[in-house]
């Protein structure tokens, strides 16, 4: 017997016996295997047709199986401003023209966008462009896994001559940005909740002008929540560094009154271009416990304090040389 489904019911075609035994009628058989065949198809017209109805809903395609191909990155300058860069890649031989992109990641509640300002963007052939795109609030409820590595992209483009597309592709995230900023962004969210953490503008240069002092500020909120915070330690920056005579602070829990955690600094590099191309120098990261979350909590200087913090590196260097 052969059994065939036709959805949900089943039928079945009775084998000859003629056909099963070793010397037998070919025409026989042959005629049976015919009709075995026709019924099969006849059977899956339907469930075919069904995966053509104009009524089903489209699903998009996934992978860079359009034109355009679809990276997330981040340059150093967005680093402490919450934005992205959306890199779009042509690989075709023409031109395209680019009114829009969109990324959607189950570590954002909302999705990031791309929008040109001008309209369009023209993206030549086989060249990468970077779009800007400021990150939404974070999904603090969702795990961060390797597989959140990967968003789903929609490119809206058109090709010389061409009407309007749309391309649904997976985005890469090479480098975990997006699992990485939606970490620091909950982390930040939790931490704030305890208490506000902030530089003193002031900034108090030593005698000889090698050193200086800068202090954290640490203010528990009254009411907040209950969970706990703790500064585990904090991490130089590309600008600044610890003094050896004066580690910074480890293992400072933060309780129910004010503290200010006086932090000594050195210049970290006294290269020429040290100040003059600082992005991220002057972003303090703390290395945090808070409830069950562990994570880097960057504390930025205000604009004066950035300021009286450029005129020590460039004094100070000046000084060493």
């Amino acid at each position: 017997m052969v059994t065939l489904r036709d959805g949900a019911d089943i039928k079945t075609l009775r084998v000859p016996a003629a056909c099963l035994r070793p010397y037998t009628d070919r025409m026989v058989c042959r005629g049976w295997r015919s009709f075995a065949v026709g019924m099969a198809v006849v059977l899956a017209l339907p469930l075919l047709a069904g995966c053509n109805s104009p009524d089903s809903e489209p699903q998009p395609t996934t992978g860079n199986a359009g034109p355009i191909t679809v990276e997330i990155n981040q340059s150093r300058d967005q680093y402490g401003k919450q934005a992205i860069q959306i890199q779009l890649t042509n690989t075709t031989d023409s031109p395209l023209t680019v009114t829009g992109a969109l990324l959607r990641s189950t570590l954002f509640e909302g999705d990031i966008t791309w929008e040109p300002t001008e309209g369009s963007l023209e993206l030549p052939p086989r060249q990468p462009k970077s779009l800007p795109a400021a990150l939404p609030t974070a999904a603090c409820g969702t795990s961060s896994t390797d597989s959140s590595r990967e968003a789903e992209a929609r490119i809206s483009y058109s090709e010389p001559g061409k009407e309007l597309a749309e391309e649904y592709a997976s985005a890469s995230d090479p480098f975990g940005v997006l699992t990485r900023n939606a970490s620091e962004l909950c982390t930040a969210t939790e931490a704030t909740a305890v208490a506000t953490i902030v530089l003193d503008p002031e900034l108090e240069v030593a005698a000889d002008g090698r050193t200086a002092v800068v202090r954290l500020v640490i203010t528990p909120r009254t009411g907040g929540a209950a969970q706990s915070l703790t500064i585990e330690s904090i991490d130089g920056t590309t600008l600044l560094a610890e003094s050896p005579t004066a580690p910074w602070p480890r293992n400072v829990a933060v309780g129910m009154v004010k503290q200010e955690l006086p932090l000594t600094i050195r210049p970290a590099r006294c290269d020429p271009h040290a100040v003059a191309e600082d992005k991220v120098g002057t972003l303090l990261p703390l290395r945090i416990t808070v409830g069950e979350r562990q994570g880097v909590l960057k504390i930025a200087a205000s604009n004066e304090l950035r300021g009286k913090i450029y005129d020590f590196v460039t004094s100070a260097c000046a000084g060493a040389g």
